[in-house]
């Protein structure tokens, strides 16, 4: 079985070792070997095998520059390394360098070759077999170049470990260390380069482009991981499409249809240079002109596709580019390339005939070999760059450096420069091999292996824990993947002015290293669009939404095609296309295109705002008007109408008035915790002062003329302590309700967003609206009862009888505040606070004006009503108009009982009572009583009813008569005592007051009447101030001669005589 395996392996190998002649590879001896794979050429020539005859090898056609410059930068390295005295001394490194065509058979082809060697060795055949010429292991093997033949070359190398380091495959799937075990790379990971890619569209704003990948292990994996990227960018892909270079025309067209009916301008590429060729010369032969190429670092430098005469189509590309490296002397070892000199490189007659398109001759024209290699070039390189089918010879003596090809090409050196790493890590792999201290090696037990029968799964092992510093002073170490990070020049496209060749411009760089963000950096002063415009093309599915506007998604399309939409109220936008509009912070709000946010307007009811002033202006009015009566008063403190008035409380009205319009003034301005908290309670207080005093002077007067029979204990009851008393104790309630609202709820300044989107309104959080509720309904409730109270006593004498004026301003007091509660719900903002300033300057102004106006005009411009005559005569109007209505009532009863009993029938007279104070009489007199009674100080009262009128005169005569009058009154009570029931209260009813007091004393009027008719008290009761003292008013005194006339329409006369 052994014997089998042995002769099957050597069938292969020189199977193998036939199809690659002596021209078709490159191969020196050493101690160790090191394999190659590089693309020599682009691609094998299309051959229909008919199997009718044997089977020949694929021919290989048009010849790569770059790829034999690659091969070079290989055999450099290794000479370099064997002149090295410290690197590897004492030991030859020797290579077998095979060319894959860029196709994976080709290179299948070549692995062959490397695991068959191999295999014969482990099998120790030499005692079987006779080889003369015994060629070493391949230890590891450099290349290859495309993604998809490297996974094929690594599928067949990991299965025997040999090491596999590749300086140009790139694909992510290489990665996975449990399919390609053995695979190592001096190239960043695609994954790098399409983050790169995403991140140069999302830099220039593009969001709608288009990609090619080739349909292999490269351009799938690499074009799915950008779709990744896009997706997190929203970037739109608006078409994808698949390319390979044995792609037959019609699937060429179908994508350059696509290509050229699309409205994307950027086409990302993920591809080699041979599989986007045919692609690139079918858009060149339609012309397809404005699109922008973004090119992955297979095909962004590419000779196939940098070529003048593609510039028009392609002169947009941006690519990706490895890091350039330093090789010293490697200029002058590829000048010194010569078919003559170049003994070991098979490869370097094919490369003297490519550049000065020629031929040599050798001494085997009729070999295999020769024939084969002519074949190709009649039939295939009609591509490349031989110009005719028949070439002259080559005399040998021609200058490498007077043509231009891309060999010669050293400026950047970044693939050459991988190979140059490469092989130098292999070297280095071996180093730590010889310099290994048995007991601190990699292997078990910290064994070392042989350096001279070292295994090439012993360097795969070392190549892993491979750390070397290059010669560049990079440090240079394989991750667990078997991968190098490294970072990306970006290069443009420009045309050169000198030859009108392509040059590649380096535009930027991409860090993998940095942190996100931070990686990309581009120069766009450097980058040159379509070879000469500076302005970054446009490649959108919309058009860019300007700031103040968001993108709005279009139903059915792409998330990248969309409509501009204004931002809403309250969002802005600062940057072009947006996603979406930001919300303003609380305080601010967009401005009038929606591009920023400016602070909202501040609003409340301020001092300097027309509203405010006027609402200030009629405060002050208020409290100057109150001070001003207030001053009328006090000057005016000993006149009858202000002692009337009860002086004291009117006092402590007027304060209460004068707190009233101050509290309002608290509403005005920016609300601050403070004044909110105070100016509700100040206004509630305020005004349940003002309407305690209102209501115990109501209350006072109504019960002194009310009483029946005054009593010690209706004095007691009037007196002014009591009375203060009692405005404390309506006040104090109110003040509890304050002090548990501001204790449970205290009202706070609070900023209003919520009412109107622009404006901030600074307004008082009341904290409690029942608290409010109770505040303003208690003040309504003390009101309503002073209103009831100032109805029932507006009957009272004039000088007494504030009610009439009360209840004037209780109405607008209940008018302004029933207004107040919708006008205040149906507000906001600042209005609220002016509402309630309104509201109680209203109400404030009415009680000022009913209650204290109409004294002050008599105090200052009708001071003949401000005597102690008119109030005595007013009083003594009231007590007779009293008992005349009682007289009245009676006579009325009496009369329908004598109708009944006589059978008759009558009519009940209704009664009008009219009174009427004047000083004159409705009579002239003669001149000398003309003058007697302008001496004389008195008042007519006249009371009408319906079936008569009865005059009562009235007259006032100095104190020094007071005591005739008094004995004249009780001559005349006693006269009354002595009448019949019926008699007495007619005559009652037409006394109406008796004042017979000393001065200090309290005055009584005192009239007898029937029970109707009350016993009237002075006003001034315990006050003596409320009503003049007797001591300064003139006895009142009636006439004992009375004329009545009858019941028909007559009248009852009353003469008043003065003694």
């Amino acid at each position: 079985m052994t014997l089998y395996s042995c002769c099957l392996i050597l069938l292969l190998f020189t199977w193998n070792t036939a199809a690659y002649g002596p021209n078709q590879r490159a191969q020196k001896k050493g101690d160790i070997i090191l394999g190659g794979l590089f693309p020599i050429h682009f691609g094998v020539a299309a051959k229909d095998q008919d199997l009718k005859s044997r089977p020949e090898s694929v021919e290989c056609i048009r010849y790569n520059f770059r790829g034999f410059r690659w091969l070079q930068a290989m055999i450099f390295a290794i000479e370099e390394i064997n002149s090295s005295p410290t690197l590897l001394p004492n030991m030859t490194l020797g290579y077998r360098i095979f060319d894959t065509c860029n196709t994976v058979s080709k290179a299948l082809e070549a692995t062959l070759s490397f695991v068959a060697q191999n295999k014969i060795d482990s099998l120790n055949l030499d005692e079987f077999c006779n080889c003369s010429e015994h060629i070493p292991s391949t230890i590891a093997v450099v290349g290859a170049t495309g993604s998809g033949v490297s996974t094929a070359v690594a599928n067949l190398l990991g299965l025997f470990y040999i090491p596999q380091v590749s300086y140009a495959s790139s694909s992510r799937l290489l990665s996975n260390k449990n399919q390609f075990k053995s695979f190592l790379r001096t190239i960043p990971n695609d994954e790098h380069q399409a983050t790169a890619m995403a991140d140069i569209i999302e830099y220039f704003r593009w969001n709608w482009v288009g990609t090619i990948a080739a349909d292999d292990d490269y351009g799938r994996p690499g074009i799915e991981k950008f779709r990744e990227e896009a997706e997190e960018r929203d970037i739109c892909i608006d078409f994808s499409e698949l390319i390979s270079q044995y792609s037959d025309e019609e699937e060429i067209q179908q994508v350059v249809e696509v290509i050229q009916n699309s409205t994307a301008r950027v086409i990302v590429v993920f591809s080699s240079g041979p599989d986007l060729e045919p692609l690139i010369k079918e858009i060149v032969r339609r012309n397809i002109t404005g699109k922008i190429w973004l090119a992955s670092e297979a095909w962004a430098s590419s000779s196939l596709i940098a070529m003048p005469e593609f510039f028009r189509v392609i002169g947009s590309t941006i690519g990706f580019a490895l890091k350039a490296g330093q090789i010293p002397g490697f200029r002058e070892f590829l000048q010194k390339v010569h078919p003559k000199k170049s003994t070991n490189n098979g490869f370097a007659k094919e490369f003297w005939e490519e550049t000065f398109n020629c031929y040599l001759p050798d001494g085997s024209k009729n070999s295999p070999a020769s024939t084969s290699f002519h074949k190709g070039h009649e039939e295939g390189l009609g591509a490349g760059n031989g110009t005719s089918a028949f070439r002259p010879p080559c005399t040998g003596n021609e200058n490498i450096t007077s043509v231009e090809t891309p060999y010669l090409d050293y400026t950047h050196l970044r693939i050459s420069y991988n190979v140059y790493l490469a092989v130098y890590s292999i070297a280095h792999a071996l180093q730590d091999i010889y310099t290994c201290t048995p007991g601190k090696g990699l292997f078990t037990n910290g064994s070392c292996a042989d350096i001279k029968k070292v295994e090439a799964w012993q360097v795969l092992k070392h190549l892993r824990h491979l750390n070397f510093t290059n010669n560049m002073g990079e440090q240079v170490d394989f991750d667990e993947f078997g991968d190098l990070v490294g970072n990306y020049s970006i290069i443009n496209w420009h045309l050169s002015p000198e030859d009108g060749s392509v040059v590649f411009e380096e535009v930027g760089h991409y860090n993998v290293y940095a942190k996100k963000g931070e990686r990309l950096f581009i120069n766009e002063n450097k980058i040159l669009w379509g070879g000469f415009s500076k302005e970054v093309p446009f490649s959108n599915c919309s058009r860019d939404c300007l700031p103040g506007t968001r993108k709005g998604i279009i139903e059915g399309e792409p998330t990248c095609c969309f409509e501009c939409v204004d931002c809403p109220d309250g969002e802005y936008s600062d940057e072009t296309d947006a996603s979406a509009c930001d919300k303003c912070p609380e305080d601010y709000w967009s401005n009038e295109n929606h591009t920023s946010c400016i602070p909202k307007q501040i609003e409340f009811l301020a001092w300097t705002e027309p509203f405010g002033i006027a609402l200030t202006l009629f405060a002050v009015l208020g409290i100057f008007l109150t001070s001003f009566v207030l001053g009328v008063f006090t000057k005016f403190r000993n006149t009858p109408i202000v002692k009337a008035t009860n002086r004291e409380l009117s006092y402590l009205l007027l304060f209460s008035l004068l707190c009233c319009f101050s509290s309002s003034l608290f509403f005005i301005g920016e609300p601050q915790n403070w004044t909110c908290r105070l100016r509700q309670p100040a206004f509630g207080i305020s005004f349940v002062l003002c309407i305690s005093c209102i209501l115990v002077k109501t209350n006072r007067v109504l019960l002194v003329f009310e009483a029946k029979i005054p009593t010690s204990l209706h004095r007691k009851w009037w007196g002014l302590n009591l009375q203060f008393l009692l405005v404390f104790l309506c006040t104090f309630v109110q003040i509890v309700i304050c002090v548990i609202w501001l204790y449970t709820a205290p009202p706070s300044s609070y900023r209003n967003h919520e009412l109107e989107d622009e404006i901030i309104f600074i307004t008082c959080h009341e904290g409690s609206l029942m608290a409010l509720g109770f505040l303003i309904g208690y003040t309504c409730l003390l009101a309503a009862i002073c209103f009831f109270f100032a109805f029932k006593s507006r009957k009272l004498p004039e000088n007494f009888n504030e009610a009439k004026f009360i209840t004037f301003s209780m109405l607008i007091f209940f008018i302004v505040w029933i207004s107040f509660i919708p006008a205040y719900a149906s507000t906001y903002g600042k209005f609220v606070s002016a509402v309630e300033v309104i509201a109680i300057l209203a109400a404030s102004f009415g009680l000022l004006a009913c209650i204290f106006f109409n004294k002050v005009y008599i105090i200052l411009f009708k001071p003949s009503r401000n005597t102690i005559e008119e109030v005595r005569c007013s009083t003594a109007a009231h007590a007779f108009k009293v008992a005349a209505r009682a007289t009245l009532r009676r006579s009325n009863v009496s009369r329908k009982r004598s109708n009944s009993l006589g059978g008759s029938t009558g009519s009940t007279p209704s009664s009008s009572i009219s009174s009427k104070s004047n000083h004159e009489d409705p009579f002239p007199l003669p001149a000398s009583a003309e003058r007697q009674r302008q001496q004389q100080r008195g008042c007519k009262q006249k009371v009408s009813f319906g079936s008569g009128t009865v005059t009562l005169s009235l007259s006032f005569e100095e104190p020094q008569k007071n005591a005739m009058a008094n004995r004249n009154a009780k001559r005349r009570n006693s006269l009354e005592a002595q009448n019949s029931d019926d008699s007495l209260m007619r005559h009652r009813a037409l006394l109406p007051l008796q004042i017979n007091e000393p001065l200090g004393a309290e005055s009584s009027f005192q009239a007898a009447s029937s029970p109707e008719t009350s016993s009237q008290e002075s006003v001034a009761g315990d006050n003596k101030e409320e009503v003049p003292s007797p001591e300064a008013e003139p006895s009142l005194q009636s006439a004992n001669s009375r004329n009545f006339i009858g019941t028909g329409g007559g009248s009852v006369t009353e003469n008043t005589i003065h003694s």
